[in-house]
Formats: C-alpha cells, structure tokens, sequence
C-alpha cells in the first residue's frame, strides 16, 4: 500500500513539472475567454553583448480584447515581454487592444535554435469609463505608432514580402519574424531552412525570404511590421 501511494506521489510530481507544449494559463481567471495559440516564433541564437530582439504580433477575435498572455519556451534562457500601452488602471481594454505584441530575447550561450510560442487569451471587448481631465504642462503618452502587420506562409524557394504604411502614414521602422506551426519546437535544421532579412525603405518593409526542401509539409511563416505614424 505505502509502496502504491509512493509511486503515485512521484507520478502527480512528475505531471506537476512536464507542461506539455501546447498547454499555458492566458484564460486561467476569466470568466469567458478565447484562446488563441500563436506559432512557435524563432528567436536570434545571437550571442552577443547587444541581443536582438524578435517581436511577434497575435490578434484576437473581432469583438475581443486581449485579457491574458502567455508563452512556452524550447529553452529556458529566452526573455519574453509584450509591449503593453500606457494608462491607469492596467488592466484588459487599457493595457492591451485587440492585438498583442510579444517580444522575445535569447539570453543563453550555446542554444542552437531558441524560440517561444505565444498565446493570447481573448474577453469580449467593453467600453472604458470617462476620465476626469487634469491639467498639464507636458504631453500624454498616447499612440503615435501604428503596426501594420502581414503574416506570409514561407515555400521552398525564393519570394519577397513588400509591406507599407497606409496613405498619408510615414515609415519609422520594421521587423521580421520567422515562425513555424508546429506541435514541438522547431529543430536547429528547420529553423536554418528559411533565412531572409528586412530592408526598411523611405516608405516600404521588404523582406527577400529563401526556403529551402525541408520547408515541404512544413507550415513556415514570415511575418512582417511596419511601424507607422501620421504625426508631423
């Protein structure tokens, strides 16, 4: 009998510490929630002093609001933040809008392929109560960049992503990133299979993406962001 209990409390220790790849906690403490998984996102190996960073944008459903966020990890040595707005209280409809963006950052020495894959978990979306207006002698934070985004599946061979601001819109940046729909993280040989980098113009993000014969079967993305402004 002790023998039986002994053998299940290190079975239940065992599930507590093995989360399996697809589970996270962005719905944990909501009511109505939606979930939505992102793909698994490659982060630079790079080993550097100055790291550089990936950032990877998920939208919820239209009429949702993001309410929790989440990610899973291939290796424990990535830092993951998302790019919350400024405001008071922080909180779902204040901090966050329909999208989030998750950004990641290799921190380790020696991992060959890092990556992380994000999850959002999506309440419906609320109108904001009034405020009531203070003096000031400076300007508000508000948001004078907007993300124009576009997420491409990657084939083998050779294409190039053109992505641009909308009309009347000015061009101040751009990322790439690379994903893949996977069930387990991408092995070190599938994420060296596609390879590109973002040439940022006066008013275009474009991004020469190759993909080599490991891609077939495989859903590999490229996703794209301009970041864009409209103020003088």
């Amino acid at each position: 009998m002790l023998r039986a209990l002994w053998v299940a409390a290190v079975a239940a220790a065992a599930l507590a510490v093995a989360v399996p790849a697809g589970a996270a906690n962005e719905c944990d403490g909501l009511q109505i929630c939606v979930s939505v998984p992102g793909p698994w996102v490659v982060v630079p190996a790079s080993t550097d002093s100055d790291r550089t960073p990936v950032e990877y944008q998920l939208t919820c459903p239209r009429g949702h609001i993001v309410g929790g966020l989440d990610a899973r990890l291939s290796v424990r040595n990535i830092d993951v933040q998302f790019l919350g707005k400024l405001g008071s209280p922080v909180n779902p409809g204040v901090s966050t809008t329909r999208s989030a963006v998750f950004r990641g950052t290799y921190v380790g020495e020696r991992d060959r392929a890092p990556s992380f894959k994000p999850f959002v978990g999506c309440i419906p979306a609320a109108g904001g109560g009034s405020r009531v207006p203070t003096s000031f002698t400076a300007f508000r934070p508000s948001q004078p960049v907007t993300r124009r985004v576009k997420t491409v599946r990657v084939r083998p061979g050779t294409t190039t992503v053109v992505l641009r601001c909308a009309s009347g819109e000015r061009l101040v940046g751009g990322t790439r990133a690379f994903a893949f729909e996977t069930r387990n993280p991408p092995s070190a040989s599938l994420v060296s299979s596609v390879s590109g980098s973002a040439a940022i113009g006066s008013t275009t993000v474009s991004v020469r993406v190759s993909g080599d014969a490991e891609l077939a079967g495989v859903r590999a993305l490229v996703q794209v962001q301009a970041l864009c402004t409209r103020s003088p």
